[in-house]
Formats: C-alpha cells, structure tokens, sequence
C-alpha cells in the first residue's frame, strides 16, 4: 500500500515581490542563489585576495599555543602539519566546483547529494561555526581594548561585534576593497616580531623544540597526545566554506585567463591553510617564547599577550610595543570577522529560508548572527576554546568528508551527476552515521585511542559510507526532476525577474519557470515536484519499512 497523496492541482499565480534589501543585490550577494556570470566582475586576484584576507584570524596562533601548551612541541607540530594536509586535500576539490558552478557552500551541499533537508541541516553546523569563530575573534579583540584603553571587557565585546556590521552590510563589494587595503599593513606587522625575536634570540629555535608541555610525559611524540592536538586543528576544516563564499565571485575559466584561475582558486581556497598553518606553528613558538618572560600560562594563550611580548623585541620603548601590539589585533580581528559575520549571513539566510518559507534579507541574519556571538563572548567561549573546538570538529569533519567523497568518488564514477544540479539526500546519511560514531569516540565511549582520534573516524566513516549509498542506491535519489525546456527560460514565473538558466528550475505546481529563491521559500506548492520528498514522507517510509504496516499508519 503506497502513501495516498492529495490530487493534482494548478495553484493561481501570486507575484513574489522582495523587500529592497533582498533586491538589491549589492547587499543580498545573491545569498540563496547560484551567482550570475554577470556579477562576476572582478579579477582573478582581487577575489583571490579578498578569500586570503580571512588568513588573519589571532585564532590560529590561539590555537596552535593551546596544543603546544597542553601536548607539547612535537605532538603540537605533526598535528598541525598533518591536519594542513587533510585541509588542503579536501578543499581543493570544494573550491573548484564552487568556482566553477558559482555556488556557495549551501548550494554546493545542496547539489553533492544532501538535497534541501541535508543542506538546511549543514547550514545550521555553518552558522555554528562562523559565530563560534566571530565569538573567538571579538574576545581577543576586546582584550586587546582592555590593554590599552582600559575599557571594560564586557563593552569591548559589544564594542568588538558592533563595529563589524555597517563593514558587512554591502558584501563583497565593500569587504574585497576593505581586504586589499589592509592587506600590507597587517602582513609587515604579522612578520616583524618573528624577525626580530629570531635575530635577537637565534638559539631559542633549539630551545622550542625541547617544550614537552603539560600532558607529555615522555617529551617525543605520543600517538594519543599527537590525536588529541589534531582533534582542535581539525576544527578549521570548515574554514574552506567562508573561502568559498568568496572564490564563488571568481570569473569563468577561459583559455586566457586559465593560468590565473588556478593560481588564486588555489592560494585562495586550498592553499589558505599554508599561512594558516604557519600561523599555528607561530603561536605555538610565541607560546614558548611568552613563558620564557615568566607569564602564567592561563594569559601565555592571549594573542595579544603573544605579540606584546614579541612586539618589545622589534621597539624598544614598551608603549610602542603596545600600540602596535593592539593596532595590530584590531587590524587582524576586523580583518576576520568581517569574513565570519558575512558567511554566517549566508548559512543563516539559507537555513531560515528553507525553514521558515520567508526571506527578510542577509542584513537581517547578519545581526542575528552578531548578537548570537555575543552572547557566546559572555559566557566565555574563549576561555573553554578547546573543549568547543574539539567538539565541533567531529562534526564538521563528517559533513566535509561525505562532502569530498560525493566530489572525488561519486562523480567520476557516475553515482552522482557530473554537475551541481539540486538533489536530494544521499550524502547526509553518510554525516549522520559518522557525526554519531565520532561523538560516541569524543564522548570516551570506545575507550582513549577512539576518543583521542575521534576526527579521524567520523573523515574516514563519511569518506566510505557515503560512496557505498550512491552506489547501492545507483544514484537514483540525486535528481529531483528533469527539466523541460521551457525550465532554460529567463524569466520567473513568480516573481517575474529574469535570471541566468543555471538558477531555473520548472515548476509543475505554477505550470511555468522558477527562480531558484522563489522554489525555496514557496510554501504552497507541497513539493509537488518531488514525490514524497518531504521530510515527513521520509520519515513514513522508514516506518513503514520497520514497523507492521497498522502500526506505521496510526504513526503517519
């Protein structure tokens, strides 16, 4: 017996009409769309840039002090080098199909096999993970404040998260010019500390490598320690979805431009995780180099505390080791979180379109996305920066390894469609089946071994389960429907814009074209494209697989 489904119906036409800052594109960024050739404007290396201006977080040095810190020089340094590989490795098929489809990394979810429930669901682990970063970024800001204004560090949160949303209001436009202006000034006051603390202190280099931190026993490499440093490294896997948000601007490759393309898709996608990296092993190296002036290793952590202590190698007057220790953490943190309350503008405005059926504006998650940072700030998310970083990393691993899987296995072996086109869900099972694993391994469930490695089993579990769906399954769940000829048209029946052919769709419910904005936020039309693809339906057709069939029908 199948699901009886209401009958065949036309449903009248109502013209969509959108608020003026969702029609304004130079605010929207086309935040739930594919991006039109036509707004692809800027150069090879303006977008490249502006991808690589998000290298600036202080989070970095943050974190590579914390694991040198609790697991020792060699534990903190395999680590980190391990996990740039795994970020490299995964990120680079990402941001080629993201700028090569002009997508970001909800349509991009959308179209390797998680379908609209998957991607609303990896929307909100997005959002996650830009206003736990923006959280992280503002503190270290507001501490900065602190040391030299002597403001308050509650108001400097507020002050911290405020100033970033009138930089944030007009996009890309505004961030790409904002980027490029800064960009030398912050890399000459990032490498100058380091020269000097090396020229002064030649012999310190050998010294660092001795550091056997607090949890390392033995003062070599430990299996379990190296494990559990990887866990807070592998956090910054989702750093790849704000790179993509901006390489997702980059104009189609051409035989004239290929060259070019390639070199800052890379530098700007992939390849962000080699100064990334190199920004951890820095702050692993301050870490050490802060205790040596005999700080307590509760603030050797701070960033700031790092580059203070640096900053008096290269001036030395202390109050200009301080100023430019706080020009230089303002100048990195606006740089970063101008990038983080962007992507969450994105992810929100993508998961509370598809729950909600309504499209307010970007500007309007990019404020919510800010106050929820703040509210992290003051409940100390800084203080807790391992124990949240390490727990959302067996997440957000599973979601990029099934990701990745769909990318480099499925689609050359014609599981999936060659193309990003919208699917339904194949890939979120595979992060759920690994997202749990991983958790029950972080949980200590499965003993040391599994919980110090716990990243690694949700990378590999999503890695080959998502694969063995697609092929069990022949791929028959990814595409929702085919398109008749009249879905190629320009102009939206609903809302009667005009839009490039990747972002139409047909519609059987209005009889005409739809733009993909105006298919996800209709409420009306019970997903008539796409038999029992709701959630719901879903869900009875797993009862009913499970259950007598009585017993499923009084649950439906």
């Amino acid at each position: 017996m199948t699901h009886p489904r209401a009958p065949t119906q036309r449903i009248v036409k109502i013209r969509r009409d959108y608020n003026r800052w969702v029609a304004n594109e130079t605010m929207e960024d086309y935040a739930l769309r594919f991006t039109p050739r036509s707004f692809r404007k800027w150069s090879e290396f303006r977008v490249g840039n502006t991808a690589l201006g998000s290298v600036s977080f202080l989070a970095l040095e943050a974190i590579g002090g914390a694991i040198a810190l609790n697991y020792g020089f060699s534990n903190a340094v395999w680590a980190i080098l391990v996990v740039a590989l795994i970020i490299f490795l995964t990120g680079l098929p990402i941001s080629y199909y993201a700028a090569k489809y002009g997508v970001d990394m909800d349509l991009l979810t959308r179209g390797a096999g998680f379908g609209y429930i998957g991607s609303t669901l990896t929307s909100l682990i997005y959002a996650g993970f830009t206003f736990i970063f923006f959280a992280i970024e503002a503190a270290i800001m507001a501490l900065a404040l602190e040391m030299y204004f002597g403001l308050p560090v509650a108001v400097g949160y507020l002050v911290s998260s405020l100033v970033i949303i009138p930089l944030v209001t007009h996009g890309v436009t505004f961030i790409s010019r904002f980027q490029l202006w800064t960009q030398p000034l912050w890399l000459v006051l990032l490498v100058l500390p380091y020269v000097f603390v090396l020229a002064k202190n030649p012999t310190i280099l050998s010294d660092w490598t001795g550091f056997t931190g607090r949890s390392s026993e033995q003062g070599g490499f430990e299996p379990l320690l190296f494990g559990a440093a990887a866990t807070v490294s592998l956090s910054l896997i989702m750093q790849i979805g704000e790179q993509v948000d901006f390489l997702r601007f980059l104009p189609e490759k051409t035989p004239q431009n290929r060259r070019r393309w390639w070199t800052w898709l890379i530098l700007g996608g992939p390849g962000w995780i080699i100064p990334g990296a190199l920004k951890q092993l820095g702050g692993a190296f301050l870490l050490f180099l802060v205790m040596q002036h005999e700080i307590d290793a509760s603030r050797a952590v701070e960033p700031t505390q790092m580059y203070l202590v640096g900053f008096q190698y290269v001036f030395p007057s202390y109050q200009w080791a301080l100023a430019a220790t706080v020009l230089f953490v303002l100048l990195s943190q606006v740089k970063i979180n101008v990038t983080n309350a962007y992507a969450g503008s994105l992810a929100w405005s993508n998961f509370f379109a598809r729950l909600t059926h309504s499209h307010p504006g970007r500007v309007v998650w990019l404020v919510f996305n800010v106050l929820i940072a703040i509210m992290l700030m003051q409940l100390g998310v800084f203080d807790a920066l391992e124990e949240v970083l390490g727990l959302y990393s067996s997440i957000a691993i599973a979601w990029i390894g099934a990701l990745v899987a769909d990318l480099v296995i499925n689609k050359p072996m014609g599981w999936s469609p060659k193309h990003i086109e919208f699917k339904r869900a194949v890939g979120v099972g595979a992060m759920l089946i690994a997202s749990a694993a991983a958790l029950t391994a972080h949980a200590g469930v499965l003993g040391a071994a599994a919980q110090a490695f716990a990243p690694f089993i949700a990378l590999g579990m999503a890695f080959v389960i998502a694969p063995i769906i697609a092929w069990g399954t022949r791929g028959r769940y990814y595409i929702a429907r085919v398109a008749p000829r009249e879905a190629a048209g320009q102009r939206c029946s609903i809302c009667n814009n005009d839009f490039e052919s990747e972002d139409m769709a047909h519609c059987p419910a209005y009889g005409g074209a739809i733009c993909s904005l105006c298919c996800s936020l209709d409420a009306r039309c019970g997903d008539m494209c796409k038999p029992r693809a709701r959630f719901s339906d879903q869900m009875y057709g797993v009862l009913r697989w499970v259950l007598p069939q009585g017993v499923s029908e009084r649950f439906h």
